[in-house]
């Protein structure tokens, strides 16, 4: 397995408590700064993914225990996306194939946290039977995008319920966090399988999100601003993004 360098603790802790506070893993900005580094590409995701864990477990615990996940109207974005996730980590990809998978992905999260929020509620609120309906689809695709490079998929899910006006944001929050939660647990699973390439080495980075998280999860009650942060955050993934397109072709 590639060492990681030294520093990268630190970022990863800082990636975490940002992340965190809106019930994000930070996998997209994860998955940016170890491209930047030059980790081989195998490694990539399930280091994304097992960070996304963490923090996405601490997230679903504060949520739980304020009784903020709605798990029945979350259930339909989940049913699809936990084999489809499992499918993602376990299917085998080419090097070329997968760092342009990630570098779209890392493009269209990074233009997703630039841009402005949508606004609540575009669309009418979902039924039941328009969640099924849209969830299914949905949590297929994102699913499956996680399991194969790492993103949690929460950045993409959250303005699907922001606009179809599923929930409060507090509530949207939970949500993203549990989807990131059960899909990186699937993706990994996956990735497992195909042939796992982590070590003791990445114990200093879960050691880093893991106090992100608990730090961030507490800061989240308190609504700090770190919108700015998160800007900052998202030139870096479209910076990478660039750059591994670029490599590529």
């Amino acid at each position: 397995m590639d060492s990681f360098p030294f520093w990268l603790p630190v970022v990863f802790f800082l990636i975490a408590t940002v992340y965190s506070t809106v019930g994000f893993g930070g996998g997209s900005s994860y998955l940016a700064v170890l491209a930047l580094v030059g980790i081989t590409y195998t490694v990539i995701p399930q280091t994304a993914l097992v960070c996304n864990l963490v923090v996405a477990g601490v997230g679903v615990w504060y949520f739980v225990r304020n009784g903020q996940i709605d798990f029945p109207r979350v259930l339909p974005f989940l049913v699809l996306s936990i084999p489809m996730a499992y499918l993602g980590g376990r299917l085998p990809v080419a090097r070329n194939l997968f760092m342009v998978l990630l570098g779209v992905s890392l493009f269209v999260a990074g233009l997703r946290t630039l841009l402005p929020p949508p606004r609540a509620g575009v669309f009418s609120g979902l039924s039941i039977r328009r969640g099924w309906i849209v969830g299914l689809p949905v949590g297929a695709a994102l699913g499956f995008l996680s399991g194969l490079v790492g993103i949690g998929g929460g950045i993409f899910l959250a303005p699907v319920l922001i606009l179809t006006g599923w929930g409060d944001a507090r509530r949207t929050a939970a949500a993203s966090a549990l989807f990131i939660l059960v899909n990186s647990a699937a993706g990994l699973t996956g990735q497992w399988v195909k042939g796992f390439h982590l070590d003791v080495m990445v114990l200093p980075l879960l050691f880093a999100v893991f106090l992100g998280g608990q730090i961030g999860a507490r800061l989240a009650s308190y609504r700090l601003p770190v919108s700015g942060v998160q800007r900052l955050l998202s030139v870096l993934i479209l910076f990478v993004s660039v750059r591994v397109l670029w490599g590529v072709f």
